[in-house]
């Protein structure tokens, strides 16, 4: 039986010396559930921008793979142990990681509808997609504002289900930190072949905002 130890509730989440800007640091919900990794995981870093979770999950030991279009972005990336980059269009061309698997998928502040079952192809059984963005009434915040950019309601949940995965946790709603935004939060792993997990949950995961 695979068992996943308890994420923190309050997990300590650095910023970056180089910037005062929290936005730039590491989002509390992808360390909160990073701590479950099991150690030198493979991790996908997927849109991974100027690399605020890459460069956090190689500083935990995990082996990341940082991919973005952005060449200038990913330059930035190059010096960092345990993170190596890959250029290419999510968007415009075919999936870039055919026939690859990861322990670990952080996926935040990005949405492409049409790269979602990849995501779930690219799992490792056992492995964890934890995936944070930007959902429907957000628009009133300012962007993004687009319906191509926006969750609907209860749409990681249902991506969750139809692909097979097993939630650990969801959250949906307005946040205050680190700007006020409506998000939607999505923790979910795939099932080992044997088909046994325990995750122990005794006292609830409280939310992180």
């Amino acid at each position: 039986m695979k068992e996943f130890p308890l994420p923190p509730a309050n997990p300590v989440v650095p910023v970056s010396p180089s910037s005062s800007d929290p936005v730039a640091a590491p989002s509390a919900w992808v360390c909160r559930f990073a701590a479950t990794l099991p150690a030198a995981s493979a991790v996908l870093d997927l849109a991974c921008g100027r690399g605020r979770h890459g460069r956090w999950l190689a500083a935990q030991g995990h082996r990341v793979l940082a991919v973005d279009r952005d060449g200038e972005a990913l330059a930035s990336l190059a010096d960092v142990a345990g993170l190596t980059t890959l250029q290419a269009d999510l968007e415009g061309g075919d999936w870039p990681l055919a026939g690859r698997q990861f322990g670990g998928i952080v996926v935040t502040h990005y949405l492409h509808r049409p790269l979602l079952p990849y995501l779930a192809e690219c799992l490792l059984p056992g492995g964890l997609l934890i995936y944070e963005t930007f959902m429907a009434g957000n628009e009133r915040f300012g962007k993004p504002s687009r319906p191509d950019f926006l969750l609907q309601p209860g749409e990681l949940l249902d991506f969750a289900r139809q692909q097979g995965l097993q939630v650990l946790a969801y959250e949906a709603g307005e946040v205050a930190r680190p700007k006020p935004a409506m998000m939607q939060r999505l923790a979910a792993f795939k099932a080992p072949q044997d088909g046994l997990v325990s995750w122990p949950l005794a006292e609830g995961l409280p939310a992180a905002v």
